[in-house]
């Protein structure tokens, strides 16, 4: 089998090859101290007989962007112009683009999700996008907090069949879904909790800090979400929210994500949830389940024996056929190729990992 493994960081995009099941080996950087905060690898056919590879980059002082290339890496295309732009009348500017998820049931759709939060659409593939207006003008926005990472719609969640339903998380509004391709939205966070609500709202339609959410294409109506205060399932794409939390060393986290054989099995990497914000007991570990979150087991073979005080970004985690990977915030990457029962270190000394993603070439 062979994979591709792309790492986002503060300073640069980092591929890396695997061929017949081997070791990972680094390509040199792309976009050297350019911060990368988003990939795709677009395994459907774009027509160049190999993934699409797309980025989400912050030029600097040229502002961020959105590039791709159809040969793995080694040449980049960009539109002539800002791919993931708002509209004049919005009277708002793009910050960065946070999220890059290639649809599962339309050819050539590609979703963005952008900061401040809004949801664009490409139908060229990821290489121009609209806003998704029915959102960006929805009734609660004027009541939406920014998150400690800003006002940031960080997760898209594409219907593993119906092309007409979607989800997205924003923080810290909540989850939102469209069952009518994005023209209208409702909030869908029954049951996740506000703890420090006052007692008898703590249980709002909106305003949930969450996380991140995961789905699976086997059972599609699951989705698994690390909020800042839990983790929950959902069986019905977001319609009701079940607590899954209990089991775990603390349920403060910020990735989560479903394992690709196994619709019940999903992981999360629990982090001190008070202002320290590192791994719990100062240990890396990975948490997977095999029964929908009615229990966790900690995985952590081939993980450092010595306290570490890194912390995980909540798109540094993935799962693909390829395999599972995290990075740090201190520039390791890890991978299991046997559903987190032990561990290898892939690379160390890069900057600060912001993504990862994994594809079978």
């Amino acid at each position: 089998m062979d994979a591709l493994l792309a790492i986002g960081t503060r300073k640069g995009l980092f591929l890396a090859r695997s061929s017949g099941g081997g070791p990972y080996e680094m390509d040199p950087v792309r976009f050297a101290n350019v911060a990368v905060h988003a990939v795709a690898i677009d395994t459907r056919d774009t027509g160049a007989g190999r993934p699409r590879v797309i980025a989400a980059i912050e030029w600097g002082h040229f502002g961020p962007s959105v590039l791709w290339s159809d040969d793995l890496g080694e040449t980049w295309q960009e539109a002539e112009k800002p791919p993931v732009a708002f509209p004049e009348a919005t009277g708002t500017t793009l910050a960065k683009v946070w999220q890059l998820q290639p649809s599962p049931t339309e050819p050539g759709v590609v979703w963005a999700g952008a900061e401040p939060a809004a949801l664009f659409r490409s139908e060229d593939g990821g290489r121009t996008y609209r806003l998704m207006e029915g959102l960006w003008e929805h009734p609660t926005r004027p009541r939406w907090v920014p998150g400690g990472g800003g006002m940031c719609l960080h997760t898209v969640i594409p219907h593993a069949t119906d092309p007409a339903r979607i989800g997205v998380a924003v923080s810290t509004a909540g989850f939102f879904r469209s069952e009518d391709g994005g023209a209208t939205w409702e909030p869908a966070n029954r049951g996740i909790k506000v703890p420090f609500a006052p007692e008898g709202s703590q249980y709002p339609d909106f305003g949930q800090c969450v996380h991140k959410v995961a789905n699976h294409p086997a059972h599609p109506e699951r989705l698994f979400l690390q909020h800042h205060w839990g983790v929950y399932r959902s069986d019905d794409f977001g319609g009701s929210w079940t607590s899954i939390g209990d089991d775990l060393p603390s349920d403060f986290g910020f990735p989560v994500v479903m394992n690709p054989d196994n619709p019940d099995s999903a992981f999360v990497f629990p982090l001190h949830g008070d202002m320290d914000r590192t791994p719990v007991g100062h240990r890396y570990g990975v948490y997977r389940t095999d029964d929908a979150g009615d229990s966790w087991q900690a995985l952590a073979g081939g993980l450092p024996d010595e306290p570490v005080y890194s912390s995980i970004l909540r798109d540094a985690m993935t799962a693909s056929p390829a395999g599972l990977f995290f990075g740090t915030r201190d520039g390791e990457v890890y991978g299991s190729r046997d559903e987190g029962e032990s561990w290898d270190l892939i690379v160390r000394h890069l900057p600060d990992v912001f993504t990862t993603r994994a594809a079978v070439l």
